[in-house]
Order: C-alpha cells, then sequence, then structure tokens
C-alpha cells in the first residue's frame, strides 16, 4: 500500500464495540507504553481514568489556591478599610467588625473559586482548541451516540502505522481509520 505523501497523519482512529471492549483496549494501549492516545465515548465509564493510566487532576488545587486568595483578599480589603483607610465611627461599634464581613469574604470566595475553575480548566485542557482533525472523520460522529473509541496519535514515540495498525486489531478493534491532518 503506498502511503499518501501530500498530507501529514494524525494517528489511527479505532472503534471497539462497546465499553468493556474500549477498557480493554485501553488498558493494553497503556501498558503498550503509549502516552499521546484518548478514548471517546458517549458517557462516562467508570475507571476508564485508571485504565488510561492518568494521574488525578490538578484542578482541584487550583481552586483551593483561587478561594484562600479571595478569602484573604475579601477580608484584607476590608479589615484596611474599615480601619485604617477610612475609618467611620458608626454608635460606638469597632472598627474590625468581623461578623458584618462574612458576606462579602463569602462571595468574593466563591468568586475567585469559580473563576479558577473555569479558566484553570481551560488551560489544563488546553482550550480552546477549536478544530481537532478527527472530527473530520464520518465514522467518529457516533461517539455522541453509540461509538466507542481509542485515537492513538502519530507524535507518540510508539507511533508506527503499520505496527499501530496491528496493535489496534489485536486489541479487538472492528474499524481502523487513518486521520489525515
Amino acid at each position: 500500500m503506498k502511503e499518501n505523501t501530500d498530507k501529514q497523519t494524525y494517528g489511527l482512529l479505532a472503534e471497539f464495540k462497546n465499553p468493556a471492549h474500549l477498557m480493554k483496549a485501553a488498558k493494553l494501549t497503556n501498558k503498550a507504553g503509549y502516552k499521546n492516545y484518548d478514548c471517546y465515548s458517549p458517557f462516562p465509564i467508570h475507571g476508564m481514568d485508571d485504565a488510561m493510566g492518568l494521574k488525578p487532576s490538578k484542578l482541584g488545587y487550583i481552586v483551593l489556591g483561587h478561594a484562600i486568595l479571595g478569602f484573604t483578599g475579601a477580608l484584607s480589603l476590608i479589615s484596611w478599610t474599615a480601619s485604617v483607610g477610612y475609618p467611620v465611627n458608626i454608635s460606638g461599634k469597632p472598627f474590625l467588625n468581623f461578623p458584618a464581613f462574612v458576606p462579602v469574604t463569602f462571595e468574593l470566595t466563591i468568586l475567585l473559586s469559580a473563576f479558577g475553575a473555569v479558566f484553570g480548566m481551560f488551560f489544563l485542557n488546553n482550550m480552546p482548541k477549536h478544530h481537532n482533525p478527527i472530527f473530520n472523520s464520518d465514522t467518529f460522529k457516533k461517539a455522541t451516540d453509540d461509538g466507542f473509541f481509542v485515537i492513538i496519535e502519530s507524535d507518540d514515540d510508539l507511533f508506527h502505522d503499520e505496527k499501530t495498525r496491528a496493535f489496534l486489531q489485536e486489541a479487538g478493534a472492528v474499524h481502523i481509520e487513518t486521520i489525515e491532518k
């Protein structure tokens, strides 16, 4: 088979029968040493992260950092404003009246946590990514309904077209397609 030299290969897309076969393929792909691959299914599959060998998400730490920043920032701003910047004696109440600071501190903590979650997710997922070459595949359109897929990208160190295709066939793929960039 003559390879097309006009286009570059993005990777090999393999379709599997059901979630169990996809899970098995993910475990085999991870065990084989592939690093640049991904799995797609129309719904979350329990245990897929472990099968793929994914590390725990760092998003929780990002959100916690933003929450602490919001909490300390709000408390610092209110405390400085009430006692140093613009001290106003209202009916003899203390300048640092912490119970009165709770609503603003809570709101700013939640606001910065939400920003950390959204922008942290964008950062960790390398978004926005407006186009992915697998969107050109008609077969891949089934991923939103009843398709279970693994794609091994060509920039993986272990990727070799024939060997990777044979590996995916041994893993139980029912259809294998070359995705062009």
